[in-house]
């Protein structure tokens, strides 16, 4: 069995909501402020830590609604604890929960903006619920492959590559016969550099050897 300590108080929450209190109570205050407010507007715009909370808050509301209806007390019970305008529960039964009786993936949607600077390092995003009315956060990029510029550049480009490519056998056959030229010449060298050798060596041994130096005359 594997031991590891662990904290035995819990861990305070410190500075967590600026200006709306601190603590859990004042926390979960906020977050059903964001939850009303997406459920609402189905956009907003936050810190992205905060709208990261609000989104897993306001997925699971959406989900609960999906699966056991407006028929269903604890589920009833939540909404009306989550949406503070009492209107949007209806909303979330009869507008929400058909809109995403078929979604196979998330419910929102997460964008990051770009970062203000100078800045402390936190960005804001936009949480948005899909399928709203508003034009969308990302734009759809148009197509640009036919537009006449472009369709020159390609023709271009292929142009390029196909006399590339014609030309490069004929560059292989230089290559080789320069190749081959090369190691012809390094063979007429050596067979010459072998000649020389030969010959410089049949003459030290015909030449008679002197050694009327090496001693002197006899008596």
């Amino acid at each position: 069995m594997i031991r590891f300590p662990i904290q035995d108080k819990p861990r305070k929450l410190k500075g967590v909501i600026i200006g709306c209190g601190s603590g859990p109570s004042e926390r979960i205050k906020y977050l059903k402020k964001c939850v009303t407010q997406l459920i609402r507007h189905e956009r907003i715009e936050g810190r992205e830590d905060r709208m990261d909370e609000t989104r897993g808050y306001a997925e699971q509301l959406i989900n609960l609604a999906i699966q056991h209806g407006d028929r269903h007390k604890r589920t009833m019970e939540i909404a009306d604890s989550w949406l503070l305008e009492k209107d949007l529960v209806h909303k979330l039964f009869k507008v929400l929960a058909p809109r995403y009786q078929q979604y196979s993936t998330s419910f929102t949607a997460m964008h990051r903006l770009p970062a203000r600077y100078p800045s402390s390092g936190s960005f804001n995003t936009v949480l948005e619920l899909k399928g709203n009315p508003y034009p969308p956060v990302i734009p759809h990029q148009r197509e640009t492959r036919h537009l006449l510029t472009n369709v020159l550049l390609s023709a271009a480009s292929r142009d390029y590559y196909k006399g590339k490519n014609e030309a490069a056998p004929s560059d292989r056959v230089t290559s080789a016969e320069s190749s081959g030229n090369t190691q012809e010449d390094d063979s007429k060298d050596n067979s010459a550099e072998d000649s020389v050798t030969v010959n410089v060596s049949s003459e030290s041994s015909e030449r008679p050897a002197d050694n009327s130096g090496a001693r002197g005359p006899t008596t």
